[in-house]
């Protein structure tokens, strides 16, 4: 049966009738520009049907242009955090994480594996040139299907059983992308915090290109960026995803006008920007934002002492009161979103680990699952979170479709007495001369837990857990190190159990994929040697031999074949259902809130909202492009 399920790009964001594009009005930070002839009007940079966002749909107010937004960034690295707040995708989400078109003006999927994308006529990137079809067929001919550029071929994100998709330039605003089985994730790809690259503005990047550019030119270039070669230079000068370098166009809000390496990055207004609000308005309404650099053991002092206009990283649950109190003194509000993680700190057994005689213990799921009944998880809430948190498993969130009790409740009450149950039974039955259990192997059961040391929070919480531990004989540990040798040594079987987040997307739809509840990635601390084979499409690392977690693979293949929104859910609901039962990894208090700190009159800024790094892309579903100053610049 053929299934068809048309979105148009502007549900969410409906036309406002009657809207001419005489009215639209220019911006006071363009206007030299504009009467310089250095660039076109306003009506003349937008496309023929911008994307009109109306604010007060979505509780806000139409605002005024200008001003600076500064914000604080722990690194030169995290200038990255940009695109993801700043958030233009092709595909995005709305706030209620439904997809729309965006930078795209329609899309329609057929079966789940024919997606045609129509673009907006006289779209133009940031330096003026035009957005076409030619840009998807640079980066699909010249870009993906080059093997000197991409040497293993198309991305993994693409391939749908090892094939990549047929490409289509149907006619010159339209483009169509076919697989000959579904690919029900396509969309998400596309909307994700890092999304999937389609386009490039060809127009620019074909200078760096070895097809496109003379070799003595292209030479020079490789000097220049101190690059190895062409592949090196044309991967540098295309990074969308890290916006460092200014000459690159973009479609986002703003655009760089920094190159690494700084103290500050300055991002100005992007003159082609396609969104408008109700009133004709291009929006962003701010006309920059200027990222400072600073120790991140510092910004939430900084932030505190009005140093930020609008700040959520480097901020947590820990420094509200600091931040709170602020309020009083600086210009300041501080609001509390909800993060979206399926446990603000999760233990992590590593199934994979090296160590042959915790390997067998932490594959019994009798331990995984004592291991949880040992945790005073209202201890925990209580005395780190306030008693603000939810205790709960590591699972979704009330907040998505596919919540149930069930779950949150799975192996997470505190009940020490059947925790010892369990381990007797799984063999951990003699203890020590301090008391503590013996391993199989006769070993004393010191679990140690290895942490990325970035958060206070976890460092409280392991000390709490520490004394539930020893109450059913398990003695606990923590070693600290930096993020990198601690990922470096969860891949390598080094570490027998992790601190780390739960789930990173708590609040999923049915269409969102469940690849976090199956080894997809190596980077996933419960299972890093499996989702490794995954991800390298059985290139590297080892397929499950766990039949609990083969389980999950071959559910995860059949969400990757369905066309339909029920299929999805209920398999969502079965993985869910099997992961809660098999507690692969181990959740303690979810809900948290997450500091938001906006300047006193920045408006539009919602008062509660969800916090997440996938899906809402930090600040992204809520547009910080619609963020304006009362009172002016």
């Amino acid at each position: 049966m053929i299934t068809r399920r048309t979105a148009l790009g502007l549900l969410a964001t409906a036309f406002v009738p009657g809207l001419a594009r005489t009215a639209f009005a220019e911006s006071d930070y363009l206007k030299p520009k504009v009467e310089a002839g250095e660039l076109p009007s306003v009506a003349e940079r937008l496309p023929k049907t911008p994307r009109i966002i109306n604010n007060a749909a979505l509780g806000g107010a139409p605002g005024v242009q200008g001003g600076t937004a500064r914000m604080l960034i722990g690194g030169q690295r995290d200038v990255r955090l940009m695109p993801i707040n700043s958030y233009s995708r092709l595909v995005g989400y709305d706030r209620d994480l439904k997809l729309q078109a965006d930078i795209l003006e329609s899309f329609t999927v057929e079966e789940a594996r024919i997606f045609t994308f129509r673009l907006r006529e006289g779209h133009k990137w940031s330096s003026g040139a035009p957005f076409t079809v030619e840009d998807f067929r640079y980066c699909w001919e010249e870009v993906i299907l080059n093997r000197e550029l991409l040497k293993g071929g198309p991305p993994v994100d693409l391939l749908v059983e090892g094939k990549p998709p047929t490409f289509e330039v149907v006619d010159p605003l339209t483009v169509r992308y076919s697989w000959e089985r579904p690919i029900p994730d396509f969309l998400p790809k596309l909307a994700a915090p890092i999304p999937l690259v389609l386009a490039l503005p060809s127009a620019y990047m074909r200078q760096f290109h070895k097809k496109f550019q003379a070799a003595d030119v292209l030479k020079k270039h490789i000097h220049k960026q101190r690059v190895d070669d062409w592949r090196g230079l044309h991967i540098k000068m295309s990074r969308q995803n890290r916006p460092e370098n200014p000459d690159l166009p973009t479609l986002e809000a703003w655009r760089p006008r920094t190159a690494p390496p700084a103290e500050q990055f300055i991002f100005d207004r992007n003159p082609f920007f396609h969104r408008v609000d109700e009133n004709g308005v291009q929006l962003p309404y701010i006309d920059r934002v200027v990222m400072n650099v600073s120790s991140p053991d510092l910004i939430s002092a900084k932030t505190a002492t009005g140093e930020s206009d609008l700040q959520t990283a480097n901020l947590d649950f820990a420094d509200y009161t600091l931040l709170k109190e602020a309020e009083t003194t600086y210009p300041l509000n501080v609001l509390l979103w909800k993060r979206t993680l399926g446990s603000r700190v999760a233990l992590i057994p590593n199934l994979n680990c090296g160590d042959e005689g915790w390997r067998k213990v932490l594959r019994d799921v009798r331990v995984r699952r004592a291991m949880s009944l040992a945790i005073n998880r209202t201890e925990i809430n209580k005395a780190v979170f306030y008693g603000l948190g939810q205790e709960s498993a590591n699972t979704v969130l009330p907040e998505s479709s596919l919540f149930k009790l069930d779950y949150a409740k799975a192996w997470a009450s505190y009940d020490p007495d059947q925790a010892n149950r369990l381990l007797d039974e799984a063999g951990l039955d003699k203890r020590d001369d301090e008391g503590l259990r013996q391993l199989p192997d006769g070993r004393s059961a010191h679990v140690v837990v290895e942490s990325a040391g970035e958060s206070t929070l976890e460092t409280d919480v392991l000390e709490l857990i520490t004394d539930h531990f020893r109450t059913v004989g398990l003695g606990l540990f923590v070693r600290t190190s930096q993020r990198d040798i601690f990922r470096s040594r969860a891949i390598g079987g080094e570490v027998v159990m992790s601190v780390w987040y739960g789930l990173d997307n708590g609040v999923p739809t049915p269409e969102m994929s469940p690849s976090e509840l199956a080894p997809t990635s190596d980077d996933q601390y419960q299972w890093p040697v499996w989702g490794m084979y995954f991800a390298t499409v059985k290139t590297k690392g080892e397929p499950p031999d766990m039949p609990e977690v083969q389980y999950l693979v071959e559910k995860y293949d059949a969400w990757q074949m369905t066309t339909t929104d029920d299929e999805r859910a209920t398999i969502w609901h079965e993985m869910l259902a099997h992961h809660a039962d098999q507690v692969f990894t181990i959740g303690t208090v979810n809900g948290i809130s997450q500091p938001v700190v906006r300047a006193r009159r920045m408006r539009n800024v919602p008062d509660k909202a969800l916090y997440g790094f996938n899906p809402t892309s930090f600040l992204g579903v809520y547009m910080p492009d619609t963020f304006w100053y009362e009172g002016g610049a």
